[in-house]
């Protein structure tokens, strides 16, 4: 019997994801947050999860150690998706991908066509090309947390990072200054996996589409 690898991340994704899992009758045995596993169980014996970095769920699906997952939207744009079918976004884990800026910092001086300005973001190739569309040159300064702080050390002039209260930015004195786009999480499928184990993954694909629905 065939069984199918569901990768999931902890946190927003794995809890927003529990209804849709339930509505393709999907329970997993263990919570992420409690438990060490990392291959997580459910009551049916031909589905397991994988609990993974959000960053790393897209490359488990493409190479194959898991059959779906689900991922931001903004992990997907820095993967590249190679290899990967996008089915279904299912508006969970919403969020936007913004610029943000000390309160004070003249935004629309510096991102004048032929401009300069200073970034710092993980999500690089979002930035580049957000950057590129306005025909402004960007260096760019790769970091993994703690966006805020680049602006207030002058490590940068703006970040571009995720907001979904702007409590932090405010905390810091920070503003959005320009929404990229909105965020949410997509569902991800293995193009290998779809032709072959299409009998099990097709209804999982569909309880999802009409949850989302």
């Amino acid at each position: 019997m065939s069984s199918i690898t569901i990768a999931l991340s902890k946190g927003r994704i794995f809890e927003e994801t529990l209804p849709l899992l339930a509505a393709a009758g999907i329970e997993p045995t263990d919570d992420p947050e409690t438990s060490r596993k990392l291959i997580i169980g459910t009551n049916r014996p031909d589905v397991r999860l994988v609990i993974v970095r959000a960053t790393d769920t897209p490359t488990y699906v493409q190479y194959g150690a898991a059959d779906l997952g689900i991922a931001g939207k903004d992990v997907l744009i820095e993967h590249g998706g190679v290899g990967l079918y996008q089915p279904l976004d299912l508006k969970i884990a919403r969020c936007r991908m913004c610029v943000a800026t000390p309160a004070g910092f003249d935004y629309e001086e510096a991102v004048r066509p032929g401009g300069r300005i200073r970034v710092a973001t993980k999500y690089i190739e979002t930035a580049r090309r957000h950057f590129a569309e306005k025909g402004v040159h960007v260096d760019l300064i790769k970091l993994y947390g703690s966006m805020e702080l680049a602006p207030l050390v002058g490590l940068a002039d703006a970040i571009v990072d995720l907001v979904s209260s702007g409590g932090t930015l405010k905390a810091n004195n920070l503003v959005a200054v320009e929404e990229i786009m909105p965020i949410s999480s997509r569902l991800i499928v293995n193009q290998a996996s779809l032709k072959t184990k299409r009998e099990k993954i097709q209804p999982v694909l569909e309880a999802f589409e009409g949850v989302v629905k």
